[in-house]
């Protein structure tokens, strides 16, 4: 039953079916097919966006627009002033400016769209060749995926029952240590090759490009202070963020006005409809997957092959990371929580664990062929050819990959900031 609702999507998503509409169809085809009540289709749908917590996703995805329109530049300054003078210093900016940037609007691709342009010009001016400072920016656009507020988490986490907030304060260790590890490496090849070019400390312009950015750099800690501390919930904060985001972008920076808080509204909109309707036919393919016994199946499966908590992350990790190459990464990850969850809870994973080391393991897909969305939209803002900026990104999926071993290896990296920051 299971494996044929698998086939059935992938076929009508190889025809270029939308992936909701192809996961939709086929689910609802295996009811049919298999004499299971259509009744639970509504039921299912309704079930899966009944939740508070999800209203979160439009909310931080408006403000992660609302401040590419009004603050991503001065974001990038800041972050050049405290970083841009050392060796291999944009690139250290980059990074820098993707993580804070990330803190707002959750998303890799607003990331790109925001920041992209800027960081590639930037680097290229100062002695960078094009397809590194390009191939740079893709992968630091996938910070996003794992720095609160990330949406990714959100809905992940609201689907297999986690606490959302616990969830995103374990995205932060594995963000940070990806972070250091590409500025770590970015050092190295700016050093080994020459790369870049090194700027005179400037006391005026950097005093000046600080308090440029304070209100642009202030929404992350407000977003972040808020929801671990306890003061809001994750929905509040992102309610927050909005009138946080939309104060500094009209009222202090004034660079949009109350006309263009429409448009961002509608793609805000639609942004976030796409995503929800993914996890509302999910729920349908999911009730599939447990009258299958599919979980119980996949338990059985990892219990004979991997021997331990370790070995089974990174068995999983390598269907993470297929499937996250082949499909949008929130389809994938709804459809993977059900199956795989409930056996790496019996290989004594804990279920936070297992959360963002799928989703750190998905992020990859981002910007990987042959569907990466981020890697398609860096290859348009940067100019360069898909195959090149694949060949350019090489070192930096290596870095990836030792960080989702060490991920798979380490708990304490996602569980340890979880249990800080969440502490009551």
């Amino acid at each position: 039953m299971s494996v044929w609702l698998l086939i059935l999507f992938a076929f009508l998503a190889l025809l270029g079916i939308p992936l909701s509409l192809s996961l939709g169809l086929a689910a609802v085809t295996t009811l049919w097919w298999f004499d299971l009540p259509l009744s639970m289709v509504t039921q299912a749908m309704a079930t899966s966006i009944n939740s508070f917590l999800l209203i979160a996703v439009p909310l931080f995805i408006l403000a992660g627009q609302i401040m590419e329109r009004g603050g991503s530049e001065r974001i990038f300054d800041a972050a050049e002033v405290a970083v841009g003078r050392f060796r291999g210093g944009l690139g250290h900016v980059n990074i820098a400016s993707s993580f804070v940037f990330g803190g707002i609007s959750g998303s890799s691709v607003a990331d790109i769209a925001s920041l992209g342009p800027i960081s590639i010009r930037a680097m290229t001016t100062r002695g960078y060749p094009l397809p590194y400072s390009a191939a740079l920016t893709l992968i630091t656009a996938t910070l996003a995926t794992l720095v609160p507020p990330s949406i990714l988490i959100i809905v992940a986490a609201a689907s297999a029952g986690q606490s959302v907030g616990a969830a995103l304060a374990g995205g932060l260790g594995p963000g940070l240590l990806l972070a250091l590890a590409l500025a770590a490496y970015n050092a190295f090849a700016a050093r080994r090759h020459g790369y870049g070019t090194l700027s005179q400390f400037d006391y005026r312009k950097s005093l000046r490009s600080l308090l440029r950015a304070i209100p642009s750099v202030g929404a992350p800690v407000i977003i972040l202070t808020g929801m671990f501390s306890g003061i809001v919930t994750p929905t509040e904060a992102a309610g927050l963020a909005v009138l946080y985001t939309l104060l500094v972008a009209i009222g202090v920076h004034r660079e949009m006005g109350w006309r263009d808080l429409v448009p961002l509204i509608i793609r805000a909109g639609q942004t976030a409809g796409s995503v929800l309707l993914i996890l509302m036919v999910a729920n349908i393919a999911t009730y599939v997957f447990t009258v299958d016994l599919l979980p119980q199946k996949t338990t059985g499966l990892l219990g004979t092959i991997a021997s331990s908590p370790f070995a089974t992350l990174l068995l999983m990790g390598v269907v993470f990371l297929i499937v996250g190459m082949l499909m949008d990464i929130v389809a994938a990850a709804l459809m993977l929580i059900p199956v795989l969850m409930p056996a790496a809870v019996n290989a004594n994973v804990d279920p936070l664990h297992f959360l963002i080391f799928m989703v750190a393991s998905l992020a990859v897909g981002l910007a990987s062929p042959p569907v990466g969305t981020c890697l398609f939209a860096t290859a348009q803002v940067s100019k360069v050819p898909v195959e090149k900026l694949v060949v350019a990104a090489l070192p930096f999926y290596a870095v990836n990959i030792c960080i989702l071993v060490l991920l798979a290896a380490f708990p304490s990296i996602v569980l340890a900031p979880a249990a800080w920051l969440t502490a009551s």
